[in-house]
């Protein structure tokens, strides 16, 4: 009786599956038509980070690491509360979400701010959905600006549609933000970090 050595069946090679989030932000990082935005914004950003007392203080040196990822939960956390108290709070809630609203609109500065220090070191492809991201994010934030705007002036129901369509906007802004940083790696740490 004679014995075969077991054999493994050759098999193509395999593609990964793709969704279309993926091949969106692929595509997105590929776009060179935002080419001419990118080298418009960059003397700002490059600007913003001159100075490197400041580049140290807003790429969060001092901790370690980036401080505009944990900085975006400031704003997204008051506009999240805003949004919670519209559709659960009643009248009563309606002055504590006015306030969240604004409480976000104020804290998305600094948090704007650390991300174009972050953007003005990253490389093309990823400044070129860096400043999608940033669009993005100042339509939310213009968006929720005319929300507290409409709640100040007694347009209640109009705030809440605006407050909701801006976080849409902001979801496409986290949406990016994250690719940034999750599947591109791109966030400033501190050399100990390296390894």
């Amino acid at each position: 009786m004679s014995t075969t050595e077991p054999t493994t069946p050759t098999t193509a090679p395999t593609t990964t599956p793709t969704t279309p989030a993926v091949t969106w932000t692929r595509r997105l990082e590929d776009e060179s038509a935002l080419d001419p935005l990118v080298r418009a914004v960059r003397p700002l950003a490059q600007a913003l980070v001159a100075d490197p007392a400041r580049r140290d203080l807003l790429r969060g040196t001092a901790v370690g690491h980036a401080v505009h990822p944990p900085l975006t939960d400031v704003p997204i956390g008051f506009w999240a509360s805003a949004l919670t108290l519209d559709l659960l709070g009643g009248r009563a809630a309606r002055p504590a979400a006015q306030r969240l609203v604004a409480l976000g609109v104020l804290s998305a500065v600094p948090t704007a701010v650390t991300g174009w220090a972050e953007w003005s070191g990253l490389g093309e492809r990823e400044q070129r959905v860096g400043v999608v991201h940033a669009i993005s994010n100042v339509v939310a934030v213009v968006g929720f600006a005319a929300s507290w705007r409409a709640r100040a002036r007694g347009h209640q129901v109009r705030g809440k549609a605006l407050a909701l369509g801006a976080s849409g906007a902001l979801g496409l802004g986290g949406y990016l933000g994250g690719h940034l940083v999750s599947a591109r790696k791109v966030s400033s740490r501190h050399p100990a970090f390296d390894d």
